[in-house]
């Protein structure tokens, strides 16, 4: 590819925010000699990252040859590159990836970053990439095309997420990774980590690794690094890189194949294959073990170029940039936060587990006082004791320091009387799901705290405006919906009964905000939006298995989706009778849309609690004493007859949703079964995917979304 091209595909992008790259010459200590150090800056503060787009990468092109120029002519001996304060940098610049409409032009993209890095990587004098902060996909390709790496202590965020967002590491991280630490650890860092939540490397663990060279404390980073690359330089220090490996020797070979396979193993329990991406980041690593690096790279290129243009990477752009980063941080319908009140103290009413889990994370991120109360003092200091024992893992696992898990502790009391909430801003139920009974509490609790004093329910599917309609004050109630496990999952549901009023609903968000969690407002309407979608989604598997489909084929018909459960399998985690209650409460709103499966209730009466059991290999059978319970239909569907029925009803389903103003648009749907039922990115939530497959149209007669917002552009 030509300089003409490189510039022709800059072009493009006329309001991209470019990473300069800002040269100082040092002298080295110990008379090592004069080095080019390159910072890579924005000009913009830590809230907005650094990143890697066609203009960025032909500056920085530009700047390496010249300092290849110098290195030729010995006015350097050393090149470095490091970032603005918390960054080395974020990775290519995906907003702008996701605008090419053209495969040549991502093709163009691919081969302008190997460009770039091929010349780092060749420049007539070491390079060395000091990784002061979070670096990402092609941020963490530049380290890896130096020759020499060293990190911060204080880095967080080092990772290739490619398989993640859709796409392959391209510039280099497939081929050098697995020579660098082994192929074992270089598929857990391509594949496994990206495929469990994101999960990324600390400085110190990329140190372990392997990945760098050298680990130096954050207050004199820069000036430990260039310490540390004058001695090598002067052949005083040689890195010793115990997991590099040769890749043509044969007992390498035979551990880089079962790597490969063990990688593939894992895509598939993750993904079931659904998203090309992992596969495709395999599929390269196993083939590059004998190429030359040359020979990697035109294969990487074309495959990252193919990816570019598929819907899974531009759903899962849509999901990550444009819903989690973007959307998540201006929460549609939210009242202005100048509106919000004060909390310096929350009540918990019940101390069960899920009461429990509440008052920790309130204690623990709002530091405030929490009390919780329950019936009696066996069940409050069980409540107690679980919060105290949970801080305990914490500081077993070094994720809280002892003076903090002191405070916390000390913040959690417990109480069989409600007069303790009498100076409460804020108290939130968490008792059984009755509706008469949450209606009691809040009576309860009513007499006791201040006029000003919010209540807030964490039920899943009971009517809010019910549970207000007897109270003094029915405005200062306010949905508020955790998922389990409370601790993990970000989604808040925040649920607005017609008299809410907006302080209350401000300083609900603002709490949501305290507590690190992502609020999605929603109409009250029955089990809000989330389990709606669920329940509907289990109700047309259950109902197809009564029907006389084969357990086996109804529960892996939606493998294609990439979920991650089976309908069985999610039913018997939440347990069999909660998902037949709300299904029960969805029934008796919408009719026979929510089926009342007589199986299901057969298997809760007589005390089952999942469908599957361990067979004699370990796989999963129905036991014949759980068959006997069951009677069956005579009209047995396939895979593609459940599948394409259950995408027609979640269609069916989430138009009616959006006409009903469930939330203000489909945008908000994908976000809250991405956050709130782990749905994976590159479905782009569930609407994306709906549009996907056609089932949008078929059912409702128009798409979710616009071409181009989660698709190839029109």
């Amino acid at each position: 590819m030509s300089a003409t091209e490189f510039q022709k595909l800059a072009s493009l992008f006329p309001d991209e925010i470019v990473t300069h790259s800002y040269v100082q010459d040092i002298q080295l200590p110990g008379g090592a000699g004069t080095f080019a150090l390159i910072t890579l800056d924005n000009g913009l503060d830590h809230s907005k990252p650094t990143t890697l787009g066609p203009n960025t990468l032909v500056e920085l092109g530009e700047v390496l040859e010249g300092l290849k120029d110098r290195a030729a002519k010995r006015e350097i001996v050393g090149v470095g590159v490091t970032g603005k304060p918390y960054f080395l940098v974020a990775g290519a610049d995906l907003s702008a990836v996701k605008t090419l409409k053209e495969r040549d032009h991502g093709l163009w993209m691919a081969q302008l970053g190997h460009s770039v890095y091929s010349t780092l990587a060749n420049l007539g004098v070491p390079s060395f990439a000091f990784i002061n902060g979070l670096a990402l996909g092609g941020g963490l390709e530049i380290a890896l095309q130096s020759t020499y790496r060293t990190v911060s202590t204080g880095a967080g965020a080092l990772a290739l997420p490619e398989a993640f967002i859709g796409l392959v590491p391209g510039w280099g991280g497939v081929y050098i990774l697995p020579r660098l630490i082994g192929p074992e650890n270089a598929v857990k860092v391509m594949i496994e980590n990206p495929l469990s939540n994101n999960r990324t490397l600390t400085g110190p663990q990329a140190f372990e690794l392997g990945i760098a060279d050298a680990l130096f404390e954050p207050a004199d980073f820069v000036e430990q690094s260039l310490a540390w690359a004058a001695r090598v330089i002067a052949g005083e220090e040689t890195p010793a890189r115990k997991n590099a490996v040769d890749p043509s020797d044969e007992d390498v070979a035979r551990r880089w194949a079962a790597a490969v396979s063990a990688g593939r193993a894992f895509v598939e329990a993750k993904t079931s294959n659904a998203s090309p991406a992992p596969a495709k980041v395999l599929d390269i690593m196993e083939a590059n073990r004998t190429m030359s690096q040359g020979e990697s790279a035109g294969l990487e290129c074309e495959t990252l170029a193919g990816l570019m243009q598929t819907d899974e990477f531009r759903s899962t752009v849509y999901a990550f940039l444009d819903l989690v980063q973007k959307r998540s941080k201006r929460p549609a319908g939210a009242p202005d936060r100048k509106l919000a009140r004060p909390v310096t103290k929350v009540g918990v009413v019940g101390a069960g587990l899920m009461a429990s889990q509440l008052a920790l994370l309130f204690a623990r991120q709002l530091k405030v006082p929490v009390v919780m109360t329950d019936i009696d003092q066996a069940r409050v200091d069980k409540g107690v004791a679980y919060v105290h024992a949970e801080v305990d893992k914490l500081l077993a696992k070094k994720r809280i320091k002892a003076d903090a898990a002191n405070r916390t502790k000390a913040l959690v009391t417990g109480s069989v009387s409600k007069e303790v909430f009498a100076d409460a801003d804020f108290v939130i139920e968490a008792v059984f799901e009755e509706l008469n009974i949450k209606k009691q509490v809040f009576a309860e609790v009513e007499e006791i705290v201040s006029p000003e004093c919010i209540l807030a329910t964490n039920t899943s599917s009971l009517s809010v405006t019910v549970m207000a309609e007897d109270l003094r004050y029915p405005e200062r109630l306010v949905g508020f919906h955790f998922f389990n496990p409370v601790a993990v999952m970000p989604l808040l549901e925040i649920v607005r009964a017609p008299k809410t009023d907006d302080a209350v609903l401000a300083t609900a968000f603002e709490l949501a905000k305290g507590l690190k969690k992502t609020a999605v407002l929603v109409k009250d309407a029955p089990a809000f939006v989330v389990n709606r979608i669920l329940l509907r989604l289990m109700g047309e598997v259950i109902a197809a298995f009564d029907e006389g489909t084969p357990a086996e084929v109804a529960d892996t018909a939606l493998r294609p989706m990439g979920l991650p459960m089976t309908p069985f399998t999610l039913s018997a985690m939440v347990g069999l009778p909660v998902a037949q209650h709300v299904q029960e409460s969805l029934h008796n709103a919408f009719g026979d849309r929510f089926p009342v499966s007589q199986n299901l209730q057969k298997l809760i009466d007589n005390g089952v609690t999942s469908l599957w059991a361990p067979g004699p290999d370990g796989e999963p059978v129905i036991p014949a004493e759980t068959l006997a319970i069951m009677s069956f239909g005579n009209n047995p569907s396939t895979r593609e007859e459940v599948l394409r029925r259950t995408q027609d009803a979640l269609a069916e389903e989430i138009g009616l949703m959006l006409e009903e103003g469930v939330v203000a648009g489909p945008e908000d749907i994908d976000l809250c079964v991405i956050l709130g039922a782990g749905w994976p990115m590159f479905l782009g939530g569930i609407t994306p995917y709906l549009d996907r497959v056609g089932a949008s149209e078929r059912v409702n007669g128009k798409r979710f979304l616009e071409p181009g917002v989660a698709s190839a552009p029109a």
